[in-house]
């Protein structure tokens, strides 16, 4: 696959508007950090095009030893990250910040991928995914993280589908995860409790724990059709959307966007989960179907919480928007994982024409 092959990719084109409409929407509030968005996307755009020349059958291999950095990366946030918020999710590099619970999903992905490729779905090898999955939920959850270590969890079970996991083990497992919920619940902190009962009842506390959700709601509805205007959005430019550049960039895009807007946005993210099932029911080998499952898995999760977040049917955890969102962790996260899918694309075509030679080849 070629360089115009993969500029004219429909996975890159589609990439390449979201994050178009990312650095425009951020730009209209902010000129700065329009400008670190887009050097951002510059950098993952190179991770994205040198992931797709890899041959992603040798990270088999090495997925054990990145596994193994990630968890080492984590540790190290927990005792050495900085304060943000009242979170610690970031190690200081100076220039840049990387935050690890970003890099541990596309890690966790190739880690289970490379398990589940020559496991059958026993109880036994359940269990087993489970605690490959589970160091990692817990190290970021402690964070707190609560959105990353969802989205974490979300791939462990989005993964247990391809390998055709039976619906009785599948519901023996929910009834599990339900009897479980009372033990999550005294896990979580007071502000993430908070959070829930502001979506049950925002109104009881509209200057206090509602206020979030209640503004994002108000931007979404005051967008109406076309929008206010890029840079003529009350909500978020007179500061009463909260985070409207990362967790609430939906509720702004829709704000100055309008409907249309926002269904650009969820059309296009529609669009990438539709072209990677594509690309995997033609993937040559098991390990290439389970990666791009896992992603896939990722990006649904990721961007049904943060929309429904943004318009008040769940309640806020913290999910940014995929390829959307303002940051640069995520952004280069979200960027090799899809260049882990070309790359699967790449070498199934590639197997592909060696196939083609072998048969026209003179007996």
């Amino acid at each position: 696959m070629g360089f115009l092959s993969l500029l004219y990719n429909p996975l890159t084109l589609g990439s390449a508007l979201l994050l178009s409409i990312s650095i425009l929407i951020i730009y209209s509030s902010s000129v700065n950090l329009a400008f670190q968005q887009a050097s951002f996307v510059f950098f993952g755009f190179i991770i994205y095009f040198l992931v797709s020349k890899l041959d992603y059958r040798i990270l088999k291999n090495f997925s054990i030893y990145a596994y193994i950095f990630t968890i080492l990366l984590l540790l190290i946030v927990l005792a050495l990250g900085i304060e943000t918020r009242g979170s610690v999710r970031w190690i200081p590099l100076g220039f840049f910040n990387i935050q690890p619970s970003e890099l541990a999903k596309p890690v966790l992905i190739l880690m289970l991928a490379n398990f589940w490729s020559k496991s059958l779905p026993s109880w036994r090898n359940i269990g087993i995914s489970l605690l490959i999955a589970l160091p990692v939920v817990f190290l970021v959850f402690e964070q707190p993280d609560l959105g990353s270590a969802l989205t974490i969890f979300a791939i462990w079970v989005g993964m247990l589908i391809p390998v055709k996991i039976s619906f009785k083990k599948l519901l023996v497992l929910l009834v599990i995860l339900i009897l479980m919920a009372p033990v999550g619940w005294f896990s979580l902190e007071d502000y993430q409790k908070q959070r829930i009962f502001s979506f049950l009842s925002p109104y009881e506390d509209p200057l206090g724990i509602g206020y979030n959700i209640i503004q994002s709601t108000i931007a979404v509805g005051s967008g109406q059709f076309l929008g206010r205007g890029l840079g003529h959005g009350t909500q978020s430019r007179l500061q009463f959307l909260p985070e409207s550049r990362t967790d609430f960039i939906f509720a702004f895009i829709a704000e100055e966007l309008g409907f249309m807007g926002a269904m650009i946005i969820i059309g296009l993210h529609v669009f990438l989960i539709y072209y990677l099932f594509k690309i995997a029911d033609q993937a040559r080998d098991k390990f290439g179907y389970l990666i791009i499952f896992g992603i896939v898995s990722m990006l649904f999760f990721q961007s049904f919480v943060n929309v429904g977040m943004n318009i008040g049917i769940l309640p806020i955890t913290g999910i940014t928007l995929p390829l959307v969102s303002y940051g640069g962790s995520s952004l280069l996260a979200t960027l090799l994982s899809l260049g882990l899918v070309l790359s699967i694309a790449r070498y199934r075509k590639k197997i592909d024409s060696e196939s083609i030679r072998v048969d026209i080849s003179p007996s």
